[in-house]
């Protein structure tokens, strides 16, 4: 069968097949899950981190450079950093550079918590507009041959959209590829992400790479949007949440074939009891590595007979002994439930956006707006 998606993607000198990226998440794309994700890929695909702050950066702040530590088999490595400040950014991304930290650099501008967007940050900063070119373009100074791309919403609110004026910008400052997340930062994940506004975009910067976000929950729901919107690959986030072999389901679906990951849950259980192992792995503390695994939990038991009871339990877990243990207690040959690809993650929507005072007066006056702006922790 002949392949059913786009050309490969191509970020500077490199080339993604399928067009296939994981969206950088906050506490959930360290390198553990990144590791998860790429081995059920077959290590196609690009894998992205989770935020990190440009100031804690430069400042080397101790949780951050643990956060940027890549496995030696990731292959490009691709870090996505935050900041609102041109010069620290410009600072941020000349470290990486000359100290070989990544291969492509990814700048947050769609995050919406208000810890981010009170500061100016994430999907708030495109509203001003001097400001989102003075970013890329000291970014993409400092890069010099390592690829710059960047990843942001609809705009603030429907009053206040942002999305192609800030694709225009990104193409006449050099950036290399744009992702979309299809809703506004007032959205957060509620509602139905806007697919045409992806294809709005697409042909607005024929130029460069355009790459589609939200809701996209199955390797079909890939495919659909490429082919309704025109768009070069795909950013996954919320949809592999629980379920990193929906990228064995892309790689497949791109390629045309129609197999599917259907895994029991005594496959899902092993799944699990390896990110636990990896996150322990990482931190330097089984324990530790346990407690950072219990978020995962419920996402992963999606739609599978598992009492109340035993959730609660698996949730409270401490050590892998006790996670195995109480997995073998469930019915392990529970086949894949019906309705377990569907969404799963946060859904709040129609929130306030929390925004500076006066952020919105004046999309050109960017006064107040610096160093003490930067956040000083990564990871969102």
């Amino acid at each position: 069968m002949s392949t059913t998606g786009p050309a490969p993607l191509k970020i500077g000198p490199h080339t993604v097949q399928p067009p296939v990226v994981l969206a950088p998440m906050a506490g959930i794309t360290n390198a553990p899950f990144r590791t998860l994700c790429r081995e059920f890929s077959g290590g196609r695909g690009l894998f992205v981190s989770e935020m990190i702050t440009t100031r804690a950066l430069v400042e080397r702040n101790e949780k951050t450079m643990q956060l940027i530590h890549f496995d030696a088999s990731e292959t490009p490595r691709s870090i996505q950093l935050y900041g609102v400040d041109p010069a620290t950014v410009g600072k941020a991304v000349r470290m990486i550079v000359d100290e070989d930290l990544a291969d492509h650099i990814d700048l947050n501008f769609g995050c919406p918590v208000p810890k981010v967007t009170r500061k100016g940050g994430g999907s708030a900063l495109p509203f001003k507009r001097p400001l989102l070119r003075a970013i890329l373009r000291e970014a993409v100074t400092a890069a010099g041959d390592l690829p710059v791309t960047i990843k942001m919403r609809k705009g603030i609110d429907d009053d206040h959209l942002t999305y192609l004026d800030a694709g225009r910008i990104a193409v006449e400052e050099g950036v290399t590829a744009v992702a979309l997340h299809g809703r506004t930062a007032a959205q957060h994940y509620g509602g139905t992400a806007d697919w045409e506004a992806i294809a709005r975009l697409k042909e607005h910067v024929p130029e460069i790479p355009v790459l589609g976000n939200g809701d996209i929950w199955s390797a079909e729901d890939a495919l659909r949007m490429v082919r309704e919107t025109g768009c070069d690959g795909v950013v996954v986030g919320r949809g592999c949440l629980g379920r990193p072999w929906l990228f064995a389901d892309l790689v497949a679906a791109f390629e045309g074939r129609e197999d599917r990951a259907r895994p029991t849950l005594g496959l899902v259980a092993d799944a699990m009891i390896r990110h636990a192992t990896l996150l322990g792995e990482w931190i330097g503390d089984e324990a530790r590595g346990v407690v950072d695994f219990r978020k995962h939990v419920a996402w992963y038991l999606k739609g599978f007979a598992v009492g109340s009871q035993m959730r609660g339990r698996l949730a409270v877990t401490s050590s892998l002994a006790e996670l195995r243990s109480g997995l073998d207690e469930l019915d392990l040959d529970q086949p894949w439930p019906a309705g377990a690809d569907g969404p799963r993650g946060r859904t709040s929507g129609n929130n306030r956006v929390v925004l500076p005072d006066g952020w919105l007066k004046d999309p050109y006056d960017c006064a107040g707006v610096g160093e003490d702006a930067e956040l000083d922790t990564s990871g969102g």
